[in-house]
């Protein structure tokens, strides 16, 4: 587990600056709905809000920028939280940021928060159960956690000779490394050059049952899970191609996963 963190720090530090306003609210995703069409959040005026996987800061701005008191925001990358706060304090926000892998608690303190979220981050934790519990932890309760991911079939699904193939197991739950070259967006579907070049990082496959059952473990209840293309995906003609994220995919399965959750328990 700890050769995993250490490993997948290493590389996001290296590849950090490539990610840099990537995949930030509104945006929940890869060719899905945003927030100005979901309204999953709560009004934040006076909110107090903790982004798990924080990045560069970009969805910690969206929130600040829809009023919330308190920005909040943990990751594994020391240079992720440098981008970060430099983007924060420029835009004359002051945020709290703590560099710490999400399945330990660097101090940030309990029952505190009104809205917890990870922007396509929570499936890099090595540890689903312990993660979510610590999540509980930070939250009020009837407190907001919203987290959003890769659909669990986009793994299983392989576009190849003109067709999308069902190839991979949805029960895989072994961890699997890729590489990812800096400037490129990431793909598992690694080409020979990425496999011998890029920084490697480790992931694990999980069901949405693994999603759906920790959370109840951890005290919470789901108000909602999204699993839609956007419109103008639909609406727009694809060209079929093996891209990871392929808008071809993306009219016949929702690439991304939105799903949101109350605490419940004290």
């Amino acid at each position: 587990m700890n050769d995993i963190l250490n490993q997948n720090k290493s590389s996001w530090d290296a590849i950090a600056d490539s990610f840099f306003g990537v995949t930030a609210l509104p945006t929940y995703g890869c060719l899905c709905p945003t927030e100005d069409e979901l309204h999953l959040f709560p009004q934040l005026q006076d909110k107090k809000v903790l982004d798990i996987g924080c990045g560069s800061g970009h969805s910690l701005k969206w929130c600040g920028d829809h009023n919330a008191t308190e920005l909040w925001g943990l990751d594994i990358s020391e240079r992720q939280l440098e981008n970060a706060q430099n983007f924060l304090v420029e835009l004359g926000y002051v945020p709290k940021l703590f560099c710490s892998p999400m399945e330990q608690n660097p101090g940030l303190p309990q029952d505190y928060f009104d809205v917890v979220y990870s922007i396509y981050a929570i499936g890099w934790t090595v540890d689903l159960q312990k993660t979510f519990s610590l999540i509980s932890s930070y939250l009020k309760k009837d407190g907001v956690f919203i987290f959003t991911w890769d659909h669990p079939f986009l793994h299983c699904i392989e576009a190849k000779d003109g067709q999308l193939v069902f190839s991979g197991s949805y029960f895989e739950g072994e961890p699997f490394t890729f590489k990812k070259n800096i400037g490129k967006p990431a793909n598992r579907n690694n080409s020979n050059h990425e496999k011998e070049n890029g920084f490697p990082l480790t992931l694990y496959n999980r069901r949405l049952s693994d999603y759906i059952n920790a959370l109840a473990s951890a005290g919470f209840a789901v108000e909602r899970v999204v699993e839609e293309t956007d419109k103008i995906t639909f609406e727009r003609d694809a060209e079929f191609s093996s891209e990871y994220y392929a808008p071809c995919k993306a009219k016949h399965f929702p690439l991304s996963i939105i799903v949101k959750a109350r605490k419940i328990t004290k």
